[in-house]
């Protein structure tokens, strides 16, 4: 019984400074499963222990006192962080029309809530929202479409431009609408047939991503994959990109027939696609979902294999652009790609002549939210970035907004590049006018499974 009662204390002394620092952070993505009932539990449990140390008399000893002390942090660096999140909401939701107007068209965001993300809509802080499994999960259908369209009626009641929807279709292990919607392939299953198969079988599947993404009400698909294929084996700590398994093949022009293909599908239903991911994370050994990441090919190289596919599906499409959270050590060993001027103005806009839209890969991801995410903000909307993305926690937009708003308010926005780059909005890709608010009230078939195509070899 003492063993227990000492073991007991000793994972007091350890738990309470793990809770500490879990409500300090409170509002950190990692920290996203913890929201609500875990704040509420942590801050329960934390009172719960205190009382009990005051009443078997631990207050006497110092160790004692200092550990019930410690207890008593949990709550108080809780409350203090959600007080600074209120703030920082409140200075967000706050702006002026005119910063709103100046910054809010840049910004697509993942949500939870629909009445915030409703105020966000109608306020003209956002661009474009982002809808992924949770926003279906537990619904049907007919629920998300009227959602969508309820957000697109906002927008027009308030006499703003329609919203950008996006979802994140790529068919295979990503598809974070199937079900319910069909559940298509990777496309990598089709690099093993003729060419002509592979056209065919790739605009089958454009069209069938492309006619239910318009019917829910999407009009942009952050798809196809153009990264090329890694090796099957090497030492990476991938956890979460995974793009062994999403990449379509290793040879450039088999990427580029599929996707060219699969793009034609897409955009025959009005919905725009989105190349990813800029430069290439192929032959990166790192998960930018954590991690800083460098990739070190020469650019000479990288214009003969990787960028292939890019320059190629671009000089016949209206698709976006997606970069990645990179470092190309060989044009800007300082900064990601994705906020890097030396890259997307330097390289994609006067080198490859490309005005289209370019995104940056979801913020809240390791590689730029564990660093200077305020610097990286500001870089990526002087760079010519024309949409930063907040996907995963969406309630991350009120810090990464903020991070704008300082820098417009400080002067430190280049003027000229927003105005370039709500230009580059205003013409945006396929179904960017419309942004397919009529489509979203168009009947939805759903559940079904596309017809498989033999994998490579089969």
């Amino acid at each position: 019984m003492q063993f227990l009662k000492r073991f007991g204390l000793i994972l007091l002394w350890v738990a309470a400074p793990l809770a500490a620092f879990a409500a300090a952070n409170k509002n950190d993505p990692y920290l996203l499963v913890l929201r609500g009932a875990g704040n509420i539990v942590l801050v329960v449990a934390s009172v719960l222990i205190v009382i009990v140390l005051l009443r078997r008399g631990r207050w006497r000893s110092t160790a004692g006192k200092l550990l019930v002390m410690l207890w008593c942090l949990p709550p108080l660096l809780m409350s203090a962080a959600h007080v600074r999140f209120e703030l920082r909401k409140h200075d967000v939701l706050a702006a002026s029309p005119a910063e709103a107007r100046q910054l809010g068209p840049h910004f697509m965001v993942g949500y939870s809530s629909f009445p915030e993300i409703a105020r966000l809509a109608e306020q003209g802080l956002i661009g474009g929202v982002y809808v992924t499994r949770h926003n279906i999960r537990g619904r049907t259908v007919e629920a998300l479409r009227a959602e969508i369209a309820a957000l697109q009626d906002k927008r027009r009641a308030a006499g703003l431009p329609p919203l950008v929807v996006a979802a994140d279709q790529e068919g295979g292990i990503v598809g974070h609408l199937a079900p319910p919607l069909t559940k298509v392939p990777a496309l990598a299953t089709l690099a093993g047939l003729a060419p002509d198969h592979q056209q065919e079988k790739a605009e089958e599947f454009g069209r069938i991503h492309g006619r239910e993404l318009a019917g829910l009400g999407v009009n942009l698909n952050l798809a196809p994959v153009l990264d090329l294929k890694p090796p099957p084996r090497r030492n990476r700590l991938d956890f979460h990109t995974l793009i062994g398994q999403r990449a379509i093949a290793t040879d450039p022009a088999v990427v580029s027939t599929i996707a060219s293909a699969y793009v034609r599908g897409l955009e025959e239903s009005g919905v725009g696609a989105t190349l990813k991911h800029f430069p290439g994370i192929g032959r990166v050994h790192d998960d930018t979902h954590h991690f800083s990441a460098n990739l070190d090919t020469p650019v000479t190289e990288l214009e003969a294999t990787d960028w292939l596919p890019f320059r190629q599906v671009l000089s016949h499409s209206r698709s976006a652009l997606m970069v990645g959270h990179v470092t190309l050590t060989a044009v800007d060993p300082d900064r990601a790609v994705s906020h890097s001027k030396r890259v997307v103005q330097g390289i994609l806009r006067d080198t490859w002549s490309y005005q289209g839209v370019v995104m940056t890969d979801d913020l809240v991801m390791g590689a730029i939210y564990q660093n200077d995410v305020c610097k990286a903000v500001v870089e990526a909307i002087n760079a010519g970035v024309d949409l930063l993305l907040v996907a995963y926690d969406g309630v991350q937009f009120y810090r990464v907004f903020a991070c704008a708003l300082d820098g417009s308010r400080r002067g430190k926005l280049d003027a000229a590049m927003l105005r370039a780059s709500e230009a580059r909005l205003e013409r945006g890709f396929p179904g960017a006018q419309t942004r397919a608010v009529s489509l979203s009230r168009r009947p939805l078939e759903t559940t079904r499974t596309a017809p498989r195509a033999p994998a490579k070899g089969g």
